[in-house]
């Protein structure tokens, strides 16, 4: 990992750390715009063709009910499961508000009322390993929002099933169709909708870059659906001092490198933390992970900031806007305030990243690349949509109709007078 000094850079340099590798997106779309206009001319004949291309899996449905199918699991993993399953539900069904009615002045009461997005598509990666964990963060709060119509997507194993754990799951949360897809095709098929996939309206979770160019084409088409946010690899950003034990800021740094060689890897650390340690943490630990050739890739494209104080480390990391941001510092809840652009904070010496990929109860579905300046991660709110309402009484609309009447005339809007002033004339 590459070392800097945070004194010794400009602000133009600085600002150059934040950015991430570029995504070439153009001709990512030229890749991926033929397979969604493939899905929408072909539908489920399109999502074989490009199952069998890519993931080398022949289909003859592309979709189950869940309901339909039979389980068996372990009591070490089902157990393991309905734990995380259970945190992830607390904390989201904590979530619930209630409507807001606000009387705006005498007679005049305005109101603000959550409604589910009705029909949701979950967007499960697959490849190389299963990922439960992402399909109860995403198919959970779907649930607890109360969406009617819950599309599940994931790439088939090589003998065309569905992994069990991910069939449990969706049984559990109440999801209707599992789609036996992945890629740009999946996310096509629950945009568009085919002869066997519901049309979703709102599209979540992660993916590779031509999931997320499938998500981002479709979102501006014709298709009208939303989706949860832009994304990019995985990041994560440490803030150390010298309480931080290298072997902790290792194994942190490791678990966010072994996502994939473009996984983004930061550590912002004061002076009094030992980087000599940190140096003999990583490359013991490196040698014992499996994955140890996509760990090494990632680190070598990742960096090391030194700071003086803390105050630099947290400017720093506000301007880089991490997916994960792991404070690991002295008292580290009292420096919250401070913490302004981050998806999912870790706070202390025994919070690893881990706990929120898996199984705390927060969500692990997050803003990449910097967009978590305007970005929130996947909450319940995600899957709801406001809806405001107001009604009037007489009083309220003798108070209220002036008011109207003269901003409408202002607009030269004589319409959207007289709908005021028929009414103020019937109950003078």
């Amino acid at each position: 990992m590459k070392t800097y000094r945070y004194s010794d850079l400009s602000f133009e340099e600085l600002n150059a750390l934040t950015k991430r590798p570029k995504i070439d997106f153009a001709s990512i779309f030229e890749t991926v715009q033929p397979i969604i206009n493939e899905v929408e001319a072909n539908g489920d004949g399109a999502v074989k063709k490009f199952t069998e291309k890519f993931d080398g899996v022949s289909l003859d449905v592309i979709s189950i009910n869940p309901t339909e199918q039979e389980v068996n699991l372990s009591n070490e993993i089902q157990d393991a499961i309905d734990t995380a399953f259970n945190n992830i539900y607390s904390f989201h069904k904590a979530q619930v508000q209630e409507s807001l009615v606000v009387e705006t002045m005498p007679g005049v009461r305005c109101m603000k009322v959550a409604r589910p997005i009705e029909r949701v598509g979950f967007y499960v990666p697959g490849g190389t390993a299963i990922l439960p964990s992402t399909a109860m963060m995403l198919t959970i709060p779907a649930m607890i929002a109360g969406c009617t119509t819950k599309v599940l997507a994931t790439p088939p194993r090589k003998d065309g099933t569905i992994a069990p754990e991910i069939i449990y799951i969706a049984q559990k949360a109440g999801v209707d169709t599992i789609l036996k897809a992945g890629g740009a095709q999946a996310v096509a098929a629950m945009a568009l909708g085919t002869e066997s996939v519901p049309k979703v309206d709102k599209i979540f979770g992660p993916g590779n870059q031509y999931v997320t160019a499938a998500k981002m084409i479709l979102q501006n088409s014709e298709a009208q659906i939303s989706i949860d946010m832009p994304a990019g690899p995985s990041e994560v950003l440490i803030i150390a001092d010298g309480q931080a034990k290298p072997a902790y800021v290792a194994a942190d740094l490791l678990s966010q490198a072994e996502h994939g060689k473009d996984s983004q890897v930061v550590l912002v650390a004061t002076t009094a933390f030992d980087m000599n340690k940190l140096e003999n943490e990583l490359e013991s630990q490196l040698q014992e992970l499996p994955r140890k050739d996509i760990a090494k890739e990632a680190l070598i494209n990742s960096f090391i900031l030194t700071v003086d104080k803390l105050e630099q480390a947290f400017d720093f990391s506000n301007q880089y806007a991490p997916e994960h941001l792991i404070v690991n510092v002295e008292d580290a809840e009292s420096h919250t305030e401070k913490i302004m652009n981050a998806g999912s904070v870790f706070l202390g010496q025994l919070t690893p990243e881990s706990v929120g990929d898996y199984a705390s109860g927060t969500n692990h579905t997050l803003p990449t690349y910097g967009y978590a300046r305007m970005y929130s991660g996947v909450n319940l709110s995600a899957f709801q949509k406001s809806v405001t309402m107001q009604v009037l009484n007489k009083e309220g609309l003798k108070k209220l109709g002036p008011t109207v009447e003269k901003l409408a005339d202002l607009e030269e809007l004589q319409a959207h007078k007289n709908a005021v002033s028929i009414r103020l004339k019937d109950i003078q």
